[in-house]
């Protein structure tokens, strides 16, 4: 897998895409991702995308879970297995902090795909998080344009909670990935404490987020018909992991 990552990606889309600015688009230029909440609104926005992963996203987790992006990443690494897995596929990856960091714990030979809607993201994306193990694509998560079993890895870490059909790009994600793949997900969670579930879905509304609770993903994996799922919830986020079955 030694040729150009971005060549290698367009020979896995199933449908045409045309490079602009360092990514691949399959939406086109006419296209705008909808953005009906102000959460929404500020993904797509060029001065968040530039202070996200420097400043907005490592304090705001930090907050929520008490967790540093150094400790997510090993996290991440070890669910998703990607000392042996060659296609990772790293969806809504902002400006590609994590992709970027993923794609050097790939086997010899591995390509790290970054998937967002929003072209300011996937623009830093390319600017600050470009290798020879990286390239990015600009499509809707709902309808992945790749075949199924694509990817060993598929992970998607701090977005669904800004997604209208969350379940839908998560059942996406599962076609995409391989037999004996693994997926992970980082995304919002809601205590069971009354008091602060309360609090907490009454904030996210506000902005346009959604709380999920305990049981969502886990049973959303097992419906799916994934084996060995993990999760792991810190203060107001969780962490969910399976594999596909081989």
């Amino acid at each position: 897998m030694s040729q150009d990552p971005v060549e290698l990606t367009r020979g896995l889309l199933t449908t045409p895409a045309g490079l602009r600015n360092g990514f691949l688009d399959v939406l086109g230029e006419s296209t705008t991702a909808p953005a009906p909440t102000f959460a929404q609104r500020a993904m797509n926005s060029p001065l968040v995308a530039t202070v996200y992963e420097r400043l907005w996203r490592p304090t705001s987790f930090y907050m929520a879970s008490g967790i540093t992006a150094r400790a997510e990443q090993r996290r991440a690494a070890s669910a998703l297995r990607l000392s042996t897995a060659r296609l990772l596929l790293d969806v809504a990856c902002g400006p590609g902090n994590f992709t970027g960091s993923l794609a050097e714990q790939l086997a010899d030979g591995g390509v790290a795909v970054g998937f967002d809607i929003s072209e300011p993201m996937l623009g830093r994306a390319v600017l600050d998080n470009s290798t020879a193990r990286t390239s990015y694509v600009r499509g809707d998560a709902r309808s992945l344009p790749f075949a199924e079993g694509t990817f060993d890895a598929v992970c998607c870490f701090g977005a669904l909670y800004l997604m209208p059909e969350p379940f839908r790009v998560v059942r996406e994600m599962v076609r995409v990935l391989a037999p004996g793949g693994a997926i992970a997900v980082l995304t919002s969670y809601a205590p069971e404490v009354l008091p602060i579930r309360f609090a907490l879905n009454a904030g996210a509304r506000l902005i346009g987020l959604t709380m999920f609770d305990r049981d969502a993903f886990v049973d959303c994996f097992a419906s799916a018909g994934l084996v060995e799922i993990e999760q792991q919830t810190q203060r107001a986020l969780q962490f969910v992991a399976a594999r596909k079955p081989g």
